[in-house]
């Protein structure tokens, strides 16, 4: 079972295209909040990233932003609890990581699939067993969820380590789940 106290969340520093998008960041923020839970994330004022952290905020809660020096200058939110400028992403990347204990994808783009494939590579060599998952906020990563299965089918990845992303339509379900993480043990090598 997996302590939790802090959640990192990966999210577009764009809206998307339906406003469900932003209705799912705002409702995780908000259940981060009612679980006692605090944020950290990017660091940006904008796009999902923006409302998920002015959601927490909202509800009282605690924020952590870690953000490289060239974007605090253009997008970084001013109203953070606590804000790290760093000089690189692979800096925040690390930092990021150090302060959480699991990791939640909204929907996003390049910048979010990177950093949660990061997160999971480093679970599957066994380098953490922080519980990581998405916020399947409209479906948006069904397509993925398949892609991941056929990766499974072709002996690319072990079904274990499938099943270390976790997947909800609601932040309660996801956080449920997180809760429940017990860590993937098993060998990386098919």
């Amino acid at each position: 079972m997996a302590t939790l106290k802090r959640i990192c969340v990966y999210c577009g520093s764009s809206s998307g295209r339906k406003p469900e998008y932003v209705a799912a960041a705002r409702e995780l923020g908000a259940c981060l909040v009612r679980e006692g839970l605090e944020l950290v994330y990017g660091g940006a004022s904008i796009g999902l990233m923006g409302a998920v952290a002015d959601a927490v905020l909202a509800a009282g809660g605690r924020v952590i932003g870690v953000i490289p020096r060239g974007l605090a200058e253009h997008v970084g939110h001013e109203r953070l609890s606590e804000c790290h400028v760093v000089d690189s992403m692979h800096e925040r990347k690390t930092m990021m990581y150090e302060l959480a204990d699991g990791f939640i994808a909204l929907p996003g783009g390049m910048g979010t699939l990177e950093e949660v494939f990061e997160i999971l590579t480093w679970a599957q060599l066994g380098y953490h067993g922080k519980p990581c998952g998405a916020l399947n906020a409209c479906g948006y990563y069904d397509r993925l969820m398949g892609f991941l299965d056929h990766c499974v089918a072709e002996r690319f990845v072990a079904a274990e380590h499938r099943q270390m992303f976790l997947v909800a339509a609601t932040a309660e379900q996801l956080l449920a789940q997180f809760r429940a993480y017990a860590p993937v043990r098993c060998s990386k090598w098919l």
